[in-house]
């Protein structure tokens, strides 16, 4: 059975680390993302679950001190009285994707229709990303064209 660790903030390569260096088989899946950073689309590796890594233990009760001392671990993620596990399929079938990688499917000069919000129903032509959350936009307002910067989920492509 495998156990959910929750490590210090930013930390959990560290955890890993110590956990292994103990004889613990441990497993923390990553995913890499393409961010804009200053203006440039960067691949960027981040974990899957944010602060949690699991862990292969018999009896994680008896190696619980251990585990709860490991430099980067914070503690055993409980419900109640009652570790919070994951099944060894999770896990294989986490292991067997590997890294995963999400790419963002728009690309400049695509059309899109605004599907939320005060702007709802105009279409435009996607520019580019503007943050982690924003993408800039060029609408027609009033027979000119206007740059506007919306949240990427009240935006969608049109095929």
């Amino acid at each position: 059975m495998w156990y959910v660790v929750q490590t210090k903030p930013r930390q959990e390569g560290r955890a890993l680390e110590n956990l292994c260096n103990q004889g613990f088989e441990a497993y923390y899946p990553e995913v890499t993302v393409e961010k804009f950073r200053r203006g440039r689309l960067n691949s960027v590796t981040e974990p899957l679950f944010s602060r949690y890594l699991f862990i292969r233990a018999q009896d994680p009760l008896r190696n619980y001190s251990s585990i709860r001392s490991t430099k980067g671990v914070s503690h055993l993620l409980k419900f109640g009285a009652l570790m919070a596990t994951i099944s060894h399929a999770m896990v294989q079938s986490l292991r067997e994707q590997g890294k995963v990688v999400i790419k963002r499917q728009m690309t400049s000069g695509q059309a899109v229709v605004i599907v939320d919000g005060p702007l709802k129903g105009l279409s435009g032509i996607y520019i580019q990303e503007d943050g982690d959350r924003r993408s800039l936009i060029l609408l027609e307002l009033l027979s000119r064209p206007i740059k506007v910067t919306i949240e990427h989920q009240t935006y969608a492509s049109i095929q």
